[in-house]
């Protein structure tokens, strides 16, 4: 006979697991009108902060820091700087990829 502590342990990944799996609606973010306020604040922080000269010189300089971490053992923290570098060097694909979460 199990006790309530088993059947605990053994219950809560599978709700878990039930949870996770569970689908969901996807949101996409779309370009704002053309003229209005929101379309200025997406030009600068999207087309010319992030796909422009500041967000390639951020993915260089974050590839840069990571060799330098790899080098010194931090691997765990490389990986994490390895993965924003990559978001910013190919940071073009990833804003069509969440505009194109719905179609």
């Amino acid at each position: 006979m199990r006790t309530w502590r088993q059947r605990v342990h053994r219950t809560t990944p599978v709700a878990l697991l039930a949870i996770l799996l569970q689908a969901g609606n996807a949101l996409a973010m779309t370009v704002p009108a053309s003229g209005s306020f929101a379309y200025d604040l997406y030009d600068i922080g999207v087309n010319q902060i992030l796909l422009g000269p500041v967000g390639f010189t951020g993915g260089v300089a974050c590839m840069c820091v990571a060799a330098i971490l790899a080098i010194r053992q931090m691997i765990l923290p490389a990986a994490g700087v390895v993965l924003g570098g990559a978001f910013l060097l190919r940071a073009n694909t990833v804003v069509e990829t969440i505009g194109a979460l719905i179609s």
